[in-house]
């Protein structure tokens, strides 16, 4: 299984890196120029709102059938034509929930028709991943991760089209790049729908009453802990622009040092997507657990760390690179906000493992506690503080649930505490910051050269990467 996990998880890497970063950084930051910084504020703040009842699309659905599917592969084509039909219902369901949380919260005729259609996007994007989840569970990693950016690669042409030819010469309205998101969408649902059913042997949708309530009740625990840690990572924005009387731009500020993170966390939900089907097969094989959490936890710290020591260190040099205004307000709250991703891609680890496991009620409880955690900290932070106050918020939040999922997974699974690797973890992220203060002064470029290249010897050097498991880990026969 380590092996099948390095050759997947380089392809989702070689993949991934050559078009998300692209487009974050460079369509999306792009519309946000060209819109303004005001009206892209007021479409992140829409965003985030349709993003905090998306739950409600899916109620768990996905995650219970990633895992269900890796144990129980031959019951595809019958869990697909049950669940088809339940979503269609929930559908409905998310919508008016949605309209009405908004019409609560006071917004206007013309933010709701915007709403609407990333309403549309959000129904689109989750049938999109639930078709993945048949897939990848399915153990066709491959065809998961080509399916991955093939929304992204759409909207790069889409989007790129509308920048620099149909309104290379005027404004740029936000409008114009929510519908060709749903393009995207569509096209990329469309396509995974046609290999899941083909893979399946066909497809017809029924309603069964008795199934559906099966499929509910065990998808329900991961319903709630996916709305609770989307409130605890979703509610910064809204809250920024429902409590500011600048909300709106505030919002935008505060987006352009969420980009940058949004950029790399989403290099670390590959680990989550790729682990989860394959802690799901060990653990139905009551295979040992820890070579390949050690593995998978080592790799991403060895990034992770890197990622937040480069971008604190050079916030104002990066939103300099791509912004042209307000960057010396979003950079500092980017320098706090970056060092999430360490805490981010520790939960991808070992809240994926939990996850795995099926048992929920410990991290219920945690997702909870993390919720009125964050929501508290921004009602005091944000009125203060502003953008960097709603960062603050988030690291706080993130870096505790994440200790509290370690300590819960080195329980459940009797992980002996890895005190060589905690010695090396702690000497390679010493030589970072060593590396990062001396390169302070040099010019952007030069100083990620010197941290990457340097970051890669320490690594090793640190023994935090070791040639030797890697290598075993390569070596080993396909599958185990």
């Amino acid at each position: 299984m380590r092996r099948a996990f390095l050759t997947n998880l380089a392809l989702l890497l070689v993949l991934n890196l050559l078009v998300k970063p692209f487009f974050i950084l460079g369509i999306d930051a792009e519309v946000q120029v060209r819109a303004g910084t005001a009206a892209y504020g007021d479409y992140a703040a829409l965003l985030s709102l349709s993003f905090l009842l998306n739950i409600l699309l899916d109620l768990g659905i996905t995650n219970y059938n990633t895992r269900n599917i890796a144990q129980h592969t031959h019951l595809l084509k019958k869990h697909l034509s049950g669940i088809i039909g339940v979503r269609l219902v929930l559908v409905v369901l998310y919508a008016l929930a949605t309209f009405a949380t908004a019409m609560v919260l006071g917004y206007r005729a013309d933010q709701l028709g915007l709403l609407a259609i990333l309403v549309l996007n959000q129904v689109l994007v989750a049938t999109v991943l639930y078709l993945r989840s048949n897939i990848a569970g399915a153990q066709l990693y491959t065809t998961d991760s080509l399916l991955s950016v093939l929304d992204r690669v759409l909207l790069i042409g889409l989007v790129g089209w509308l920048l620099w030819g149909r309104y290379a010469a005027e404004p740029f309205p936000i409008q114009a790049f929510v519908w060709a998101q749903t393009v995207a969408y569509a096209t990329t649902a469309l396509v995974a729908l046609y290999i899941v059913v083909k893979r399946a042997g066909g497809l017809r949708i029924r309603w069964n009453g008795a199934f559906m309530w099966v499929v509910l009740r065990q998808s329900f625990p991961y319903a709630l802990l996916i709305l609770l840690m989307t409130f605890y990572y979703r509610t910064d924005t809204v809250m920024l622009e429902r409590m500011l009387p600048d909300g709106a731009l505030q919002a935008g500020i505060y987006a352009q040092g969420f980009r940058f993170f949004e950029a790399f966390n989403m290099l670390g939900y590959l680990f989550a997507g790729l682990l989860l089907p394959m802690f799901s097969r060990l653990i139905k094989q009551k295979d040992d657990l820890a070579p390949l959490t050690g593995l998978a936890f080592r790799l991403v710290l060895a990034g992770a760390l890197a990622v937040a020591v480069a971008g604190s260190f050079h916030a104002q040099a990066l939103m300099d690179l791509r912004y042209t205004e307000f960057t010396e307000r979003s950079a500092p709250a980017f320098a706090v906000l970056i060092w999430c991703f360490t805490a981010v891609c520790t939960t991808y680890i070992f809240g994926t493992l939990l996850t795995a496991s099926g048992d929920l009620k410990a991290l219920n409880w945690m997702a909870a506690c993390g919720m009125l955690l964050n929501i508290g900290l921004n009602l005091v932070l944000i009125p203060r503080y502003q953008a960097l106050g709603a960062a603050w918020a988030s690291l706080i939040t993130q870096s505790l649930t994440a200790l509290v999922q370690v300590l819960l997974a080195a329980r459940k699974f009797r992980f002996a505490m890895p005190w060589g690797g905690l010695a090396s973890a702690a000497a390679y992220a010493a030589g970072l910051l060593a590396l990062a203060w001396w390169s302070r002064g040099m010019a952007l470029g030069n100083a990620l050269l010197v941290l990457g290249a340097g970051g890669a010897v320490l690594a090793f050097a640190t023994r935090l990467l070791d040639v030797r498991m890697l290598r075993q880990a390569i070596a080993l026969p396909r599958g185990r």
